[in-house]
């Protein structure tokens, strides 16, 4: 491995396995250190293309989505590590995958538990092709002031009081990424910061050892020491020994290996890495300790003596010459997430939208602030549903029956009226369920089931003046207005609609009032006298009584129910029930595959 630095100012990544934070905080690092571009080309989530919506410092930015390791590095050539957030079950496969891409450089492992036989063989094709493996079971890695690998050094609050925002001298590698953290801090305190740092993993076998990194951070002329914090376990620390012995490394190295309290317990100890439990005297952090010291290594005599001995090394190092004093920088602020500053009080944000009728923010929806558990175990029906999302209120029983009587009668009214034909028309011509829905929708209107308001609107008004059936009847005609609600295409005086008939019948039945359907009644007395296709249809049935509900119920005000008729919710409710009706035929029509319909030319009057 050896050579030298593995990231630059420049350097970008392909991120895997979408992840919104390791992102958003490897951006907010570019940004802190000044970075002209963003340092993740592109994201690549399997299956999946698009583009994913970030920020760069205050500006908003897309970063590709690409659904394969190879599109993405074909995009991107010049990304050259490759940050793998897969799952244990997948990381192996999608990083010998990008291994074997020729733009890939260094590959991140974040996954613990990958099996150890699939990480032999990353090791063992890496080493063979040049290439680095950083884990499995890795924070990942930083180079301060230029790039950082997802969550490496942590908050944003971190970085900036571990100053890695801009580089330091100090050549750091760890098997564990939380310890990693803790020591950017502690190098922070006593020396002039981190130039970079690893977090090699702990499991038993790192993609790259301590010593691989040591043996890199010894030949850029940018770090003038090495901290090295190791783990008891396995016998990584030995290949470093041996560097030291050999005269490979001749820049100072501060070390320790944790976990000597192991010798305290009378078993054998697993402690939390894989790697990090001892095999016997050797693989213990005393010996390990003891030759890193043999071999010229400075190891304190504990944990605790750590930074002390971190801190005369640096000391040591200055007083020599051999480091300069690293001019400080303001970092600029990071942009506090809207989100997050709302939380924390520091900003007032309008919002979008108005929502009175449900709520989804706690554990179950409430419709009109009643939770779903309830409306399902006190046995709700459509109609009562309906009442708490159009009037936001549980009306009485009779009320809701009553919408749902409405609703079963509007429901359909044949193939032949113009929004089923529409809809029969639209499915036979091969359009999905909404498209066909839709074309029987838009018909309705003053002339198709959209009369219901209108002639809500009307009696209303006239019955409320105090107009008799004559003076109502023939102002409308003095207007040229058709009196909404009156007359039909088929049905006639001696042939009454059924439907009317019924909901008549319910409403004398269950409605403490029904004046209103008593004064469209005497209306379509008089206009009988005229016509005898002059009868009350359904929509001026379901208009009259829909008066009678709202008033006799006596939950609504005056106010209220002008704003009810005004806005539209009578017609509302033909709509939603015209709905089953018109999904049916569309079902139909595919269930018998009937071909494209082509009126026929005999049923067309062609004319000059």
């Amino acid at each position: 491995m050896a050579t030298g630095q593995l990231f630059s100012r420049t350097t970008q990544a392909l991120f895997y396995n979408y992840k919104q934070l390791p992102i958003q905080r490897m951006l907010d690092f570019d940004f802190l250190c000044g970075r002209e571009t963003p340092s993740v080309a592109g994201i690549i989530n399997p299956g999946a293309e698009g583009f994913q919506k970030l920020f760069f410092g205050q500006e908003e930015i897309a970063i590709p989505v690409h659904s394969t390791i190879e599109a993405a590095c074909a995009a991107h050539p010049t990304a050259d590590v490759f940050i793998n957030f897969a799952s244990f079950r997948s990381a192996a496969a999608s990083s010998m995958a990008a291994l074997k891409q020729p733009t890939i450089r260094v590959v991140a492992i974040i996954a613990e538990g990958v099996p150890e036989s699939d990480t032999k063989h990353l090791i063992a094709y890496a080493r063979s092709n040049n290439k680095v493996v950083i884990g499995p079971a890795t924070v990942g890695g930083i180079q301060a002031g230029a790039f950082k690998i997802g969550d490496t050094a942590g908050t944003i609050e971190n970085i900036i009081a571990c100053k890695l925002y801009r580089p330091g001298s100090v050549g750091f590698v760890s098997k564990s990424g939380g310890m990693s953290n803790e020591l950017y801090n502690t190098i922070a305190r006593v020396t002039d910061g981190i130039y970079e740092g690893i977090a090699i993993g702990g499991d038993v076998f790192p993609g790259s050892t301590l010593s691989d990194h040591v043996l890199r951070f010894n030949n850029i002329p940018q770090v003038k020491m090495m901290v090295v914090l190791g783990e008891l376990g396995g016998r990584d620390e030995y290949s470093l020994v041996e560097a030291l012995k050999q005269g490979k490394v001749t820049k100072p190295v501060v070390a320790w290996v944790s976990g000597t309290c192991a010798r305290l317990f009378k078993s054998e100890v697993q402690f939390g890495h894989a790697g990090a439990k001892s095999g016997g005297e050797m693989e213990s952090a005393q010996a390990k300790n003891q030759a890193l010291k043999d071999a010229g290594a400075v190891v304190p005599t504990s944990y605790e003596a750590f930074e002390t001995a971190i801190k005369e090394t640096f000391q040591k190092l200055v007083e020599e010459g051999k480091i300069a004093p690293v001019k400080e920088i303001k970092p600029p602020q990071i942009p506090e997430d809207l989100n997050t500053a709302i939380k924390s009080g520091k900003v007032r944000a309008p919002t979008h939208i108005i929502s009175t009728i449900s709520d989804d923010r706690g554990e179950e929806p409430c419709y009109a602030g009643v939770p779903m558990s309830s409306i399902v175990e006190q046995g709700y029906g459509v109609g009562d549903v309906i009442s708490l999302l159009w009037f936001k209120r549980s009306l009485p029983r009779y009320c809701t029956h009553f919408i749902e009587i409405c609703i079963m009668l509007c429901a359909d009214h044949g193939p032949c009226v113009s929004g089923a034909h529409n809809t029969i028309v639209t499915a036979r011509a091969g359009k999905d369920l909404v498209s066909s829905l839709v074309s029987g929708l838009l018909t309705i209107g003053p002339r198709f089931g959209g009369a219901i308001d209108d002639a809500a609107r009307y009696f209303k008004d006239a019955y409320d003046r105090g107009l008799s059936p004559y003076e109502f009847v023939e102002g409308m005609k003095k207007k040229g207005i058709r009196v909404p609600g009156i007359g039909h295409r088929i049905k006639r005086g001696d042939n009454r609609d059924k439907r009317v008939e019924l909901l008549q019948l319910f409403a004398r039945t269950h409605f403490p009032s029904v004046k209103y359907m008593e004064y469209a009644v005497q209306v379509e007395t008089y206009t009988l006298s005229k016509a005898n296709n002059l009868v009350l249809n359904v929509d001026g049935a379901i208009g009259s009584l829909f008066l009678d509900l709202l008033a006799g119920s006596g939950m609504f005000t005056k106010q209220e129910i002008d704003e009810i008729v005004e806005i539209g919710y009578l017609n509302g409710l033909f709509v939603l029930a015209r709905s089953i009706g018109l999904i049916g035929h569309t079902f139909d029509q595919k269930r018998l595959k009937q071909p494209l319909y082509r009126h026929p030319w005999e049923d067309v009057l062609y004319t000059k």
